[in-house]
């Protein structure tokens, strides 16, 4: 399985909870889209993942800009997952990074809202903030491989949507 999530916005910890700490620690690999804050939430994202990919969003600060790219595309069993924050991409500009990478999904953060969309036929995830919702659900997303597909799930463990990626 792999977890994704995004916009942690704290200072001391990964503010993981629920279902949420559930998924990150079962995964086989963690993505995060940016916004840790500091690198004391880097570190224990870090340490609670067993493969962890990450990259920096508009908030973080100068230590985790130095330990993670803006953008980043990571392999996983076959899988390629192109990865940005999201606030310097319109629409076009992540359809184009998905297919320049040739990615099979692109995923972004930023807004906090939890949403699955193809923009001109490129599969985005967006996995909302698990510990900062604003006015959305907290949530995160979970995927699955042959077929790729996953869900959107609360922190308590409410599915809010199923989805396919590349059908």
């Amino acid at each position: 399985m792999i977890t994704v999530v995004s916009d942690t916005h704290g200072r001391d910890g990964h503010r993981l909870t629920g279902r949420t700490l559930e998924a990150v620690r079962e995964a086989d690999l963690v993505c995060h889209a940016g916004d840790f804050l500091t690198a004391a939430v880097l570190d224990a994202f870090e340490a609670e993942s067993a493969r962890f990919a990450g990259v920096t969003g508009n908030n973080d600060t100068v230590r985790v800009r130095d330990r993670l790219p803006a953008r980043r595309t990571v392999e996983f069993e076959g899988v390629r997952i192109a990865m940005a924050h999201g606030h310097k991409h319109s629409d076009t500009a992540l359809a184009m990074y998905g297919r320049q990478e040739n990615a099979d999904l692109v995923v972004v953060g930023h807004s906090h809202r939890p949403e699955f969309r193809s923009v001109a036929d490129v599969p985005v995830l967006n996995p909302g903030s698990h510990a900062d919702p604003r006015r959305y659900e907290a949530a995160h997303a979970e995927l699955a491989l042959d077929p790729f597909r996953g869900r959107l799930v609360t922190t308590e463990g409410e599915e809010l949507e199923r989805f396919s990626v590349g059908e």
